[in-house]
Protein backbone atom coordinates (compact mmCIF):
# COMPACT_ATOMS: atom_id res chain seq x y z
CA UNK A 1 0.00 0.00 0.00
CA UNK A 2 1.24 3.52 -0.31
CA UNK A 3 1.75 5.62 3.08
CA UNK A 4 2.17 9.24 3.72
CA UNK A 5 3.71 9.56 7.16
CA UNK A 6 2.93 13.27 8.20
CA UNK A 7 5.20 14.23 10.77
CA UNK A 8 9.35 12.94 10.12
CA UNK A 9 10.74 12.38 13.05
CA UNK A 10 12.35 9.41 15.23
CA UNK A 11 8.71 7.57 15.06
CA UNK A 12 8.32 8.58 11.15
CA UNK A 13 11.57 7.21 10.26
CA UNK A 14 10.96 4.16 12.48
CA UNK A 15 7.44 3.63 10.62
CA UNK A 16 9.20 4.20 7.05
CA UNK A 17 11.62 1.49 7.69
CA UNK A 18 8.87 -1.47 9.34
CA UNK A 19 6.65 -0.50 6.45
CA UNK A 20 9.55 -0.74 3.76
CA UNK A 21 10.47 -3.67 5.23
CA UNK A 22 6.58 -5.36 4.74
CA UNK A 23 7.03 -3.97 1.15
CA UNK A 24 4.47 -0.98 1.62
CA UNK A 25 5.40 2.63 -0.12
CA UNK A 26 5.83 5.84 1.19
CA UNK A 27 4.39 8.04 -1.13
CA UNK A 28 5.39 10.98 0.83
CA UNK A 29 6.96 12.46 4.16
CA UNK A 30 5.55 16.11 5.15
CA UNK A 31 6.98 18.06 7.85
CA UNK A 32 6.79 21.30 9.08
CA UNK A 33 7.70 23.45 5.75
CA UNK A 34 5.62 21.19 3.39
CA UNK A 35 3.91 22.78 1.63
CA UNK A 36 2.75 20.60 -1.68
CA UNK A 37 0.28 17.72 -0.63
CA UNK A 38 -0.27 15.66 -3.08
CA UNK A 39 -3.87 12.77 -1.60
CA UNK A 40 -4.24 11.45 -4.56
CA UNK A 41 -1.63 9.07 -4.36
CA UNK A 42 -2.18 7.47 -0.83
CA UNK A 43 -3.93 4.70 0.70
CA UNK A 44 -3.41 5.87 3.98
CA UNK A 45 -1.40 8.23 6.29
CA UNK A 46 -0.03 7.72 9.76
CA UNK A 47 0.02 10.96 11.40
CA UNK A 48 2.81 11.39 13.95
CA UNK A 49 3.20 14.87 13.87
CA UNK A 50 2.91 17.79 16.60
CA UNK A 51 0.30 18.99 18.65
CA UNK A 52 -0.80 21.98 16.86
CA UNK A 53 -0.22 20.40 13.25
CA UNK A 54 -2.35 17.21 13.96
CA UNK A 55 -6.10 18.47 13.42
CA UNK A 56 -5.45 19.81 10.20
CA UNK A 57 -3.69 17.21 8.99
CA UNK A 58 -6.03 14.33 10.14
CA UNK A 59 -8.81 16.19 9.03
CA UNK A 60 -7.38 17.11 5.47
CA UNK A 61 -6.95 13.45 4.75
CA UNK A 62 -10.41 12.92 5.43
CA UNK A 63 -11.92 15.42 3.05
CA UNK A 64 -9.58 13.75 0.84
CA UNK A 65 -10.65 10.34 0.81
CA UNK A 66 -7.24 9.10 2.92
CA UNK A 67 -8.09 7.09 6.39
CA UNK A 68 -5.98 8.15 9.25
CA UNK A 69 -3.68 6.52 11.11
CA UNK A 70 -2.86 9.26 14.40
CA UNK A 71 -0.87 8.52 17.53
CA UNK A 72 -0.32 12.62 18.33
CA UNK A 73 -0.81 13.39 21.87
CA UNK A 74 -2.25 17.18 22.87
CA UNK A 75 -4.48 17.36 20.27
CA UNK A 76 -7.35 15.68 21.59
CA UNK A 77 -9.49 18.47 22.67
CA UNK A 78 -10.20 18.60 19.04
CA UNK A 79 -11.06 14.64 19.19
CA UNK A 80 -14.70 14.62 18.56
CA UNK A 81 -15.08 17.80 15.85
CA UNK A 82 -12.08 15.20 13.98
CA UNK A 83 -14.35 12.24 14.53
CA UNK A 84 -17.39 14.32 13.21
CA UNK A 85 -15.48 15.25 10.01
CA UNK A 86 -14.00 11.63 9.67
CA UNK A 87 -18.05 10.28 9.67
CA UNK A 88 -19.15 13.36 7.54
CA UNK A 89 -16.51 12.17 4.49
CA UNK A 90 -17.47 8.59 5.03
CA UNK A 91 -13.79 8.41 5.79
CA UNK A 92 -11.93 5.97 8.46
CA UNK A 93 -10.05 6.68 11.48
CA UNK A 94 -7.73 5.08 14.53
CA UNK A 95 -6.47 7.38 16.97
CA UNK A 96 -4.07 5.62 19.53
CA UNK A 97 -2.09 6.99 22.55
CA UNK A 98 0.17 3.52 21.91
CA UNK A 99 -0.15 1.49 18.89
CA UNK A 100 2.68 -1.00 21.11
CA UNK A 101 0.54 -4.69 20.14
CA UNK A 102 1.79 -5.33 23.90
CA UNK A 103 0.65 -2.21 25.35
CA UNK A 104 -2.86 -2.30 23.62
CA UNK A 105 -2.90 -6.18 25.45
CA UNK A 106 -1.85 -4.11 28.57
CA UNK A 107 -4.55 -1.78 28.52
CA UNK A 108 -7.30 -5.27 28.69
CA UNK A 109 -5.69 -6.76 31.22
CA UNK A 110 -5.41 -3.62 33.61
CA UNK A 111 -9.37 -2.90 33.01
CA UNK A 112 -10.10 -6.68 33.80
CA UNK A 113 -8.10 -6.08 36.73
CA UNK A 114 -9.41 -3.00 37.61
CA UNK A 115 -13.08 -4.84 37.63
CA UNK A 116 -11.80 -7.52 39.86
CA UNK A 117 -10.66 -5.30 42.55
CA UNK A 118 -13.58 -2.40 42.45
CA UNK A 119 -14.90 -4.01 45.49
CA UNK A 120 -11.93 -4.40 47.34
CA UNK A 121 -12.12 -0.96 48.74
CA UNK A 122 -8.85 -1.86 50.85
CA UNK A 123 -6.85 -1.30 47.76
CA UNK A 124 -5.51 1.89 46.72
CA UNK A 125 -4.03 1.57 43.37
CA UNK A 126 -1.41 4.00 41.93
CA UNK A 127 0.79 4.56 38.86
CA UNK A 128 4.27 4.92 37.49
CA UNK A 129 5.57 5.63 34.06
CA UNK A 130 9.06 6.02 33.58
CA UNK A 131 10.35 7.55 29.67
CA UNK A 132 13.49 9.29 28.23
CA UNK A 133 14.30 12.57 29.15
CA UNK A 134 13.33 13.74 25.65
CA UNK A 135 9.46 13.02 26.64
CA UNK A 136 8.21 16.51 27.90
CA UNK A 137 4.46 15.87 28.60
CA UNK A 138 4.04 14.33 31.96
CA UNK A 139 1.75 12.00 32.50
CA UNK A 140 2.03 10.02 29.18
CA UNK A 141 -0.64 9.78 26.76
CA UNK A 142 -0.41 5.53 27.88
CA UNK A 143 -0.74 6.27 31.72
CA UNK A 144 -3.84 8.51 30.87
CA UNK A 145 -5.19 6.01 29.09
CA UNK A 146 -4.98 3.13 31.94
CA UNK A 147 -6.25 6.05 34.49
CA UNK A 148 -8.77 5.75 31.92
CA UNK A 149 -9.45 2.22 32.16
CA UNK A 150 -9.51 1.80 35.86
CA UNK A 151 -11.90 4.96 36.68
CA UNK A 152 -14.45 3.36 34.08
CA UNK A 153 -14.27 0.09 36.42
CA UNK A 154 -14.10 1.37 39.75
CA UNK A 155 -15.27 4.31 42.04
CA UNK A 156 -12.50 6.39 41.30
CA UNK A 157 -13.33 9.65 40.51
CA UNK A 158 -10.01 10.91 38.16
CA UNK A 159 -6.46 11.07 38.27
CA UNK A 160 -3.54 13.11 39.42
CA UNK A 161 0.28 13.81 38.78
CA UNK A 162 1.99 13.17 42.02
CA UNK A 163 0.10 13.27 45.12
CA UNK A 164 -3.73 12.44 45.68
CA UNK A 165 -6.38 11.62 47.54
CA UNK A 166 -8.30 8.27 48.02
CA UNK A 167 -10.37 9.29 45.33
CA UNK A 168 -7.69 9.91 42.66
CA UNK A 169 -5.19 7.60 41.01
CA UNK A 170 -1.84 8.87 41.83
CA UNK A 171 0.36 8.88 38.67
CA UNK A 172 4.44 9.27 39.29
CA UNK A 173 6.07 10.49 35.87
CA UNK A 174 9.90 9.65 35.58
CA UNK A 175 12.47 10.96 33.05
CA UNK A 176 15.42 8.71 32.73
CA UNK A 177 17.47 8.34 30.15
CA UNK A 178 16.58 6.75 27.06
CA UNK A 179 14.27 4.62 28.26
CA UNK A 180 11.56 3.89 25.64
CA UNK A 181 8.87 3.42 28.30
CA UNK A 182 7.69 1.43 31.40
CA UNK A 183 4.38 1.51 33.24
CA UNK A 184 3.35 -0.06 36.08
CA UNK A 185 -0.30 -0.20 38.03
CA UNK A 186 0.03 -1.11 41.47
CA UNK A 187 -3.15 -2.04 44.21
CA UNK A 188 -1.60 -1.86 47.37
CA UNK A 189 -3.62 -2.41 50.75
CA UNK A 190 -1.64 -3.22 54.29
CA UNK A 191 -1.28 -6.81 53.58
CA UNK A 192 -0.06 -7.03 50.30
CA UNK A 193 0.29 -5.60 46.85
CA UNK A 194 -0.96 -7.01 43.53
CA UNK A 195 1.29 -5.59 40.26
CA UNK A 196 1.18 -5.24 36.64
CA UNK A 197 3.85 -4.06 34.24
CA UNK A 198 4.58 -3.27 30.90
CA UNK A 199 7.91 -2.51 29.61
CA UNK A 200 9.63 -1.55 26.04
CA UNK A 201 12.83 -2.68 25.18
CA UNK A 202 12.72 0.08 22.24
CA UNK A 203 9.97 1.89 20.39
CA UNK A 204 10.13 -0.46 17.39
CA UNK A 205 6.87 -1.96 18.77
CA UNK A 206 5.01 1.30 18.72
CA UNK A 207 6.13 1.87 14.89
CA UNK A 208 4.59 -1.79 14.10
CA UNK A 209 1.67 -1.61 15.89
CA UNK A 210 0.97 1.72 13.24
CA UNK A 211 1.74 -0.24 10.42
CA UNK A 212 -0.27 -3.01 11.13
CA UNK A 213 -2.99 -0.92 12.21
CA UNK A 214 -2.87 1.01 8.76
CA UNK A 215 -2.70 -2.38 6.70
CA UNK A 216 -6.00 -3.00 9.03
CA UNK A 217 -8.10 -0.23 8.31
CA UNK A 218 -7.77 -0.26 4.46
CA UNK A 219 -11.22 -0.35 2.42
CA UNK A 220 -12.93 -0.03 6.40
CA UNK A 221 -14.91 3.04 6.84
CA UNK A 222 -15.55 4.67 10.47
CA UNK A 223 -13.69 5.23 13.87
CA UNK A 224 -11.87 2.37 15.30
CA UNK A 225 -9.27 1.95 17.56
CA UNK A 226 -6.58 -0.78 18.36
CA UNK A 227 -9.34 -3.19 20.39
CA UNK A 228 -10.80 -3.77 16.52
CA UNK A 229 -7.44 -4.43 14.83
CA UNK A 230 -6.72 -6.61 17.45
CA UNK A 231 -9.91 -8.22 17.67
CA UNK A 232 -10.11 -8.12 21.59
CA UNK A 233 -13.64 -7.37 21.52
Amino acid sequence: MNIALFGYGKMGKMIEQIALDRNHKIVAKIDVDTQDIDYSKMDVAIDFSMPNAAFENITKCFENGVPVISGTTGWLDKFEEAKAICTEKQSAFIYASNFSLGVNIFFELNEYLAKMMSTLEQYQVSMEEIHHTQKLDAPSGTAITLAEGVIKNSNYKGWKLDESDESEIAIKAKRIGNTPGTHTVDYTSSVDSIEIKHTAHNREGFALGAVIAAEWIIGKEGIFTMKDVLNLG
